[in-house]
């Protein structure tokens, strides 16, 4: 019985061992997103902060500031494809002051009418932990539309 419960203590300790490193996930999105890029033969700018922006159509308005309330018409996806949300294409309204910090510097390189791609590694996003639905450490790719620049 004593034995047993040395073994059972035993196993315990080194079940218990922390043998697992952080992940550095700025260097493991910038990895991922470099290779989602590679192989879907698309040409991003990248910040230095780390977000990729991709501009395919500049638009001719107002261009927003970190400050500015905004109507964006979006489709977020993972880097595997799979769409975790989408708005319709009259858009959503918020404040940049109030989202990710991803979509506050983001939709700053756009012009009211432009249209592009946000790539948005997890420091800039919701981080290592899980929410709601996302997956800690994800990448998130967001299609934009910056449909509407409001001056606050």
């Amino acid at each position: 019985m004593k034995t047993n419960f040395f073994a059972f203590i035993f196993l315990l300790f080194i079940s218990c061992g922390n043998d697992d490193q952080p992940v550095d996930y700025v260097s493991l999105n910038d990895q991922q997103i470099q290779e989602y890029l590679a192989a879907n033969d698309l040409e991003a700018e990248r910040s230095s902060t780390g977000l990729y922006y991709i501009i395919e159509e500049e638009g001719a308005g107002v261009q927003p500031t970190s400050n500015d309330r905004v109507r964006v018409a979006y489709k977020g996806y993972f880097l595997n494809g799979d769409v975790f949300d989408q708005s319709s294409s009259e858009g959503v309204s918020f404040n940049l002051q109030q989202v990710i910090s991803g979509w506050t510097e983001g939709i700053t390189y756009f012009k009211e009418g432009g249209k592009g791609m946000l790539l948005i590694p997890s420091h800039l996003a919701y981080g290592p932990q899980n929410y709601r639905g996302i997956p800690g450490g994800s990448v998130l790719i967001f299609e934009i539309e910056l449909l509407e620049v409001v001056s606050m």
